[in-house]
Parts: structure tokens; C-alpha cells; sequence
């Protein structure tokens, strides 16, 4: 008789474990230019595929739906462009005035450097001019021309793998499900289906959440009277979908233009009291109602895997990170052997799932015994 197959230790399916996180993730760093684009598409086509689906039931032609998705999500696109376009030329008949005063407000500070820290106008000079041309040389590297270049030919890529991706939908879920044994068949299913839900009620709900954070910022800049306010608070609504960083660069930016059109104090305190209301709106109202439905991930994997993003791929790869870590705990949940990494994702504490495995229960005291 054989003897049976010992199954492997912990330690050895925890490696293979770590070895997969380490090769996905120098894949993603030395493939970005390929993968992030398809992944961007990839929400993208998820989230036209109801629309194709409701066009295709009415009796459409399968690649004329898809055009007709396409094309509505691209008049979408260019209607926001257009209005931003329109504030982006208001704004640039400004840049004179703006750039006065903010080099107004320069030679304030340093002005103040120099009575504070004894550095001369010269020495100033000379540290700002080392670091122009420290940025001048990193613009004229050809990583720089990648960079530039990069978003216009992400531009025409996108549309065309969002087409390809809906067109071959069927037979890439098909070379999915063929990967895996038989008996996996309906696991697989499975977590294709939840997969699919989480990316579209994550899309959906994150343009629901856009357009209203765009809303009170604007409303709530109209109101103080700062210039430029549907732009800002545009703005400042696309840089809140980089979770947790978005929001103060945002927040930094308004403040700058606002206080180089409009230096007043109380009006800068406005528009930190306006933003800081609208995030905690956003955090505690909108996320928790409308993004988060489906997304169940903790707060501190958020902010980890928003800067591990953001060190791999830039800033798309920090709006693309809190999805994806979703899709891995949907995965990590139905396999047996990821099911730990799924409950580090999670946000349910051991004390919500009534599993508490660290409740410390305290020692009974031995009665003291009486001396005779």
C-alpha cells in the first residue's frame, strides 16, 4: 500500500502565499504601462455592461450596443471636459493677478526666512535655483516623456480595450472558468459573480459620490464667494477619489488659489471649514451608504494599499488599489487556504463576528487559607 500524501506544512503554503504577492506585485511595477490601462477598461466595461445588456434585450446588434455604451459614456466624459475647460479659460485670464500675488506672498516669506533663520536673498535664491534645475533634469529624462505622453495614448487605448473587453466578454469568463478543475465549476462561477458586483456597485456608487461631493463643494464655495468655485470644487471632488490623500491635496490646492485671489483670513478659514464638513459628510454619509455597500475593507489596508498603489503605478494606481483589494477579498474568501489574508482585508473585528479568539478572561483568586 502507498502511503498518503502528508499535506503541506503552514509554513510552506504561507511562502508560496508571500511568493505570489511578491510576483503580482513586480508584474504590476514593471508592466504598468500595459496593465494599468486594461485594468482602468476593465472597470469601465463592467460598469457599460448593463447598458449593453438593455440595449442587446431590445433587439440590437451586439457590437452596435456596445458602440452605443461606449458612446454615451464619452459624451459624458467630454460634457465634465468641456465645463472644466470653460472655468480652466476664466481661470487663465486670472493667471496674471494670481501670479502677483503669489509672488507677493513670496517674498513675504522670505522675507521672514531671513529675519528668522539669518539666510540671505542670495542663499534662498540659490537653493530654489538648484532645485529648478534638479526638476528641469528629471522633465528631460525620457521617463518624463513617458509620463507626458503617457495620458493622451491612455486616452486612445482606453476606448478601444473597453470595446474588445465587452465584445469578448463571453469567451474570457469562459477561459476563466477552464483554468480550474470541473469540480470548481460553480466556485468559480461564483466568485466571477460577486467579483462583478462589487466592481459595479464600487463604480456606480463612486460616481454617485463625485458628483454630490462636487456639488457641496461647489455650493459651499459659492456661498463664501471664492472665485473660481465650480471649478475647485470639481476638482476637489476628482482628487477625493484617491481615497484619504485626494482629499488634503485637495483641500491645499483650494486654499493656495483661493488665498492668491482672495488673502483674507476668514475666507481662508470658510473654505477649511467647507471642505472639512463635505469629508466628513462624505466619510461618514456617503461612503458607508453608497460605495461601501459592497466594498468591505478596512480602513488600514485602505491606507496601505493607497500608497503601495501609488508607489507602483502613480496615481492610477491609487484610485485602482481600493478595487482591487476588494476583488482579492472576494477571492481570498473562497479559497480555504487565502481564507486568513480575506479576514486581514476585512472590516469586521473578532468582537462584531462574536469570535473573539484574544478575550483574556480573568483568573479566579484561590481563597486564602485560614491559619489555625
Amino acid at each position: 500500500m502507498s502511503a498518503k500524501t502528508l499535506p503541506p506544512p503552514h509554513y510552506h503554503k504561507f511562502a508560496l502565499s508571500l511568493l505570489s504577492l511578491a510576483i503580482i506585485t513586480v508584474t504590476i511595477y514593471l508592466g504598468q504601462d500595459i496593465i494599468i490601462p486594461l485594468a482602468m477598461s476593465g472597470l469601465i466595461a463592467v460598469l457599460l455592461r448593463p447598458i449593453e445588456n438593455r440595449l442587446i434585450r431590445w433587439g440590437m446588434h451586439k457590437v452596435i450596443a456596445i458602440s452605443l455604451a461606449l458612446l454615451l459614456a464619452v459624451i459624458i466624459v467630454s460634457a465634465v471636459t468641456v465645463l472644466l475647460s470653460m472655468q480652466i479659460s476664466n481661470f487663465a485670464d486670472d493667471l496674471p493677478k494670481i501670479r502677483q500675488n503669489l509672488n507677493d506672498t513670496f517674498h513675504k516669506i522670505q522675507q521672514w526666512v531671513r529675519q528668522e533663520y539669518n539666510v540671505s536673498y542670495r542663499q534662498q535664491n540659490q537653493y530654489l535655483k538648484k532645485a529648478q534645475a534638479q526638476t528641469l533634469d528629471t522633465l528631460q529624462t525620457t521617463d518624463a516623456l513617458g509620463i507626458i505622453s503617457g495620458p493622451l495614448g491612455t486616452l486612445i487605448v482606453i476606448p478601444i480595450y473597453v470595446f474588445l473587453l465587452l465584445y469578448y466578454r463571453a469567451m474570457l469568463l469562459h477561459f476563466i472558468i477552464v483554468l480550474f478543475a470541473e469540480k470548481h465549476t460553480e466556485r468559480v462561477r461564483e466568485v466571477l459573480g460577486e467579483v462583478k458586483a462589487v466592481i459595479q456597485s464600487y463604480m456606480v456608487g463612486l460616481l454617485i459620490e463625485t458628483a454630490a461631493v462636487a456639488l457641496l463643494n461647489s455650493l459651499g464655495l459659492l456661498i463664501l464667494g471664492v472665485q473660481y468655485a465650480i471649478l475647485l470644487g470639481v476638482m476637489a471632488a476628482i482628487l477625493n477619489l484617491i481615497p484619504y490623500i485626494g482629499g488634503l491635496v485637495a483641500t491645499l490646492l483650494t486654499v493656495l488659489v483661493t488665498f492668491s485671489s482672495n488673502p483674507e483670513l476668514s475666507v481662508i478659514l470658510g473654505v477649511i471649514g467647507i471642505f472639512l464638513l463635505v469629508q466628513f459628510i462624505d466619510n461618514n454619509v456617503f461612503v458607508p451608504l453608497i460605495v461601501a455597500s459592497k466594498v468591505k475593507v478596512n480602513a488600514l489596508v485602505s491606507i496601505v494599499g493607497v500608497l503601495i498603489g501609488g508607489a507602483l503605478a502613480g496615481v492610477s494606481g491609487m484610485f485602482l488599489s481600493i478595487p482591487a483589494i476588494a476583488i482579492m477579498k472576494v477571492i481570498f474568501d473562497r479559497v480555504e487556504s487565502l481564507r486568513a489574508w480575506g479576514i486581514l482585508l476585512g472590516d469586521q473585528t473578532p468582537e462584531e463576528s462574536g469570535n473573539n479568539l484574544f478575550k483574556l478572561s480573568r483568573r479566579k483568586k484561590k481563597p486564602k487559607e485560614v491559619e489555625a
